[in-house]
C-alpha cells in the first residue's frame, strides 16, 4: 500500500510540473517581457531630448532668423523688344531655401546656441512684397512692423530677415525678380541664359525693431564682381539648360542644386558684416 501511496505521490508531481510548464511554450507574453523592460529604459531619453529642445527654444536669443525667400523661382525670357519678353513663376516645394539660410547663418555664427529660427504664418510677407500702393508706402507693410508682429513672443536681441528683391541685368534696364532663370537674346542662336539670385539682407533692433544700417555689407565682393572679366560659372547656365518651359522646375535636380548653391554662395558673401557684434 505504502508503494502505490509513493507511486500516486509521484504522478501527480510530474502532472503538476508539466503543467505549470505548459503556458511557457505556447503563450506569447512571457516572450514579450524584455520588450517592456526596453521600452522602460528608452522612454527617460525620449522626454531628455524634448526638455533639450524646449531649453534652446526657450533660452536666451541673441539672433533670430526669419527667411522669407519662401519657394518661388522666375523664369524669364527677353528678346530685342519689351513685346518679346515672357515671365512666369512656379512653386518649388522641397527645394528647402529657407533651411538653406538658416543653416548658413548658423554656420556664420559658429552653431551659435543663442541662433534662434522664427517661424511665421503663412503670407504674413505679402504686403511686403505686393503691397497696395508702390508711390505711397504704407509703414504697416515695411518689414519692421511686419517682423514686429510675428514676433511678439520671440525677445531676441536682434532680427536677421532675408528677403528676395528685384535687380537689373547689368548694362540693361530689365529687372530680374528674386530667384530664378534667365534667357536674352535673339532667336536660338545668339543668346544667353544665367541663374539669379536676387537675396536682401535687413538686420532689426529687437527692443524698438529700428533698422540697424550696414552700408558696406559684401562691398568687396560687389567691387571683384564688377571687375571680372569672364561669367561668373555660379550663375552661367548653358542654353540647352534653360527651362523651358517653366513647369518642368520642380523636378529638375540640376537647377535645384545650382540655385541652392548660388543662395548660398550669396549669403556667405555678407553674413560677416551682419553677425559682427558692435
Amino acid at each position: 500500500m505504502l508503494r502505490s501511496f509513493a507511486a500516486a505521490i509521484l504522478v501527480s508531481c510530474f502532472a503538476a510540473d508539466g503543467w505549470a510548464q505548459s503556458p511557457s511554450t505556447t503563450n506569447a507574453p512571457a516572450a514579450s517581457t524584455p520588450a517592456k523592460a526596453v521600452t522602460k529604459k528608452t522612454a527617460p531619453k525620449a522626454k531628455t531630448a524634448a526638455k533639450q529642445s524646449v531649453a534652446a527654444e526657450t533660452g536666451p536669443c541673441r539672433l533670430g532668423v526669419i527667411s522669407a525667400l519662401g519657394d518661388r523661382f522666375a523664369v524669364q525670357k527677353f528678346g530685342l523688344t519689351i513685346f518679346e519678353t515672357e515671365e512666369s513663376a512656379v512653386t518649388v516645394e522641397g527645394w528647402g531655401i529657407d533651411d538653406l539660410v538658416v543653416a548658413r547663418v548658423r554656420a556664420a555664427s559658429g552653431t551659435d546656441p543663442a541662433v534662434r529660427r522664427i517661424t511665421y504664418p503663412k503670407g504674413a510677407f505679402e504686403p511686403f512684397y505686393n503691397p497696395t500702393s508702390r508711390f505711397l508706402p504704407d509703414p504697416r507693410e515695411g518689414l519692421p512692423a511686419i517682423v514686429r508682429s510675428i514676433t511678439s513672443a520671440a525677445n531676441c536681441e536682434r532680427y536677421l530677415v532675408v528677403t528676395r528683391f528685384k535687380g537689373q541685368v547689368p548694362g540693361t534696364n530689365l529687372l530680374l525678380d528674386g530667384i530664378g532663370a534667365y534667357s536674352r537674346g535673339l532667336g536660338s542662336l545668339v543668346r544667353h541664359s544665367h541663374l539669379f539670385a536676387n537675396v536682401g539682407l535687413t538686420l532689426l533692433d529687437g527692443r524698438n525693431y529700428e533698422i540697424i544700417s550696414r552700408p558696406f555689407a559684401g562691398l568687396g565682393t560687389r567691387l571683384a564682381e564688377g571687375l571680372r572679366l569672364t561669367e561668373d560659372p555660379l550663375t552661367k547656365l548653358d542654353n540647352s539648360l534653360f527651362p523651358e518651359p517653366a513647369t518642368g522646375v520642380p523636378g529638375n535636380a540640376m537647377l535645384r542644386e545650382r540655385t541652392r548653391a548660388l543662395v548660398a554662395a550669396r549669403l556667405d558673401q555678407t553674413l560677416p558684416d551682419y553677425l559682427k557684434n558692435d
